[in-house]
Order: structure tokens, then C-alpha cells, then sequence
């Protein structure tokens, strides 16, 4: 299962949680929200990619159900550098790329 979860693409991790996690475990989101600790308005946010998986709901999330935080913490961010990046195209393409010397490369 990790595996296929990893490949996903960076859509906002509550939706992950909605559509695969919570249904796999059969569990409601009442009960997930006791189970985390937090309230049902909590969830349903996260759950509608209105708010964030923070390190401590990472945490919770791994210890609720068996899913690293690290992964976690890289979905979400994954989805908001890709939300950053559609947001943003048009001064990124006005930025110069420039070349970093190798020795600086390796040193860092």
C-alpha cells in the first residue's frame, strides 16, 4: 500500500485521507476525530484540503494509522509547492536560472 500511496500525485493529503485512508480502516470521520484527538470542524477542514497536515497532525496521523509522518509531511508539502508553482508561472518564467559552480555543489 505504501508503495502506490508514494507514486500518487501531490493533490492535498486530506483528500487521501477522505477517499482512501479512513474508508480502508472503516472509519467515520466522527470517529477519526476522536481517535486524533481533535474536533470533527478540524477534520472536515483537513478532509476538504482547507487546512494543512501540520507536524503534529502528521504525528497523530502516523500513531492512528501506521503512515510515516515524514510522508505526510511530503505530501503536503508537495501540494503547496505545486500550488505555489501554478500560482507563480508567470514571474518564474522572468527569473534567470543561473549556473551554481560544481565546488559549491559539492559542498553543500
Amino acid at each position: 500500500m505504501r508503495r502506490g500511496l508514494a507514486r500518487a500525485s501531490f493533490g492535498h493529503p486530506g483528500v487521501l485521507l477522505r477517499s482512501s485512508i479512513f474508508p480502508a480502516m472503516q472509519l467515520s470521520v466522527s470517529q477519526a476525530a476522536r481517535d486524533l484527538l481533535i474536533t470533527r470542524q478540524t477534520l472536515h477542514r483537513i478532509l476538504a484540503g482547507k487546512a494543512a497536515i501540520t507536524p503534529d497532525m502528521a504525528l497523530r496521523l502516523e500513531k492512528l494509522c501506521g503512515i510515516s509522518s515524514k510522508f505526510w509531511m511530503d505530501r503536503q508539502q508537495g501540494h503547496e509547492l505545486q500550488q505555489a508553482s501554478e500560482a507563480n508561472r508567470k514571474v518564474l518564467a522572468r527569473i534567470p536560472s543561473r549556473a551554481l559552480p560544481g565546488s559549491v555543489l559539492k559542498d553543500i
